[in-house]
């Protein structure tokens, strides 16, 4: 059985016009908001529902449908060898994270791992999105899929533990690793470790230059600090917080 988890709700639609066959499911958390502290998965998932309910789902509900759900239906795959899970992520901090948190969710199952990253014509930046791309261009990515082999998977383990401890010490090591499988691995690294210092003083440095409405700061933003990744839910929080 061939799975398509992608990145977010934004490509679905595209997606849906390319034809290819498979169960298709979506990835909607967004680790690199929020505290990831818990005490267990279900701890992780009361305390992120409780977090981005009212955010991003209006309500924990909400969260456990369209986010928890989704990843239990994954996770439940441990007997399946037969299935193909597709991973469709972009390479920047904010997939890459979420990326990292799947593969280390589903590391225990049978299922085999293969990974979607947007199709690079020449001279494209390597954090080029889902949303540059039409349904030719996603059929193109689809192809040049590659499999997650066992150190893929290890490290994909080690970069989500690290990156959910906080951990910079570990965090640069890894991001120092040559890998197939994460491309911007180290520039992924680099912006984790300082991803509320860093992200905090960009969003500043652009106020200070004299955009004060948060619509030209957040395309600034994005302009100028594209490794992030974040949408306008993560630069209005900054942006608030900066304003405070």
């Amino acid at each position: 059985m061939n799975i398509h988890l992608l990145s977010g709700d934004s490509l679905l639609e595209e997606f849906k016009k390319t034809g290819i066959e498979g169960e298709v499911k979506v990835c909607r958390e967004c680790v690199v908001d929020g505290d990831l502290e818990s005490e267990g998965l279900q701890d992780f998932w009361e305390k992120r529902a409780k977090y981005l309910g009212d955010g991003y789902f209006g309500a924990a509900k909400k969260y456990e449908e369209d986010v928890k759900d989704e990843f239990i239906s994954l996770w439940n795959l441990s007997d399946d060898s037969d299935s193909v899970v597709n991973l469709w992520f972009e390479r920047e901090l904010f997939c890459q994270a979420n990326l990292w948190f799947s593969i280390w969710l589903l590391r225990s199952t049978e299922a085999k791992f293969q990974l979607v990253y947007p199709h690079l014509e020449d001279g494209d930046s390597p954090l080029k999105n889902w949303s540059e791309l039409d349904t030719e261009g996603l059929k193109k990515s689809f192809e040049n899929r590659s499999k997650v082999i066992y150190d893929d998977v290890f490290l994909g383990v080690q970069l989500w533990e690290a990156f959910r401890d906080n951990d910079h010490e570990t965090l640069k090591k890894l991001g120092a690793r040559d890998s197939n499988a994460f491309p911007t691995l180290k520039e992924v690294c680099d912006a984790a470790i300082g991803l509320e210092s860093g992200a905090k003083e960009a969003i500043q440095r652009i106020i200070s230059e004299g955009k004060t409405e948060f619509g030209e700061v957040f395309k600034e933003f994005c302009k100028r600090e594209p490794i992030y990744g974040f949408g306008d839910l993560q630069v209005k929080r900054i942006f608030d917080e900066s304003n405070e």
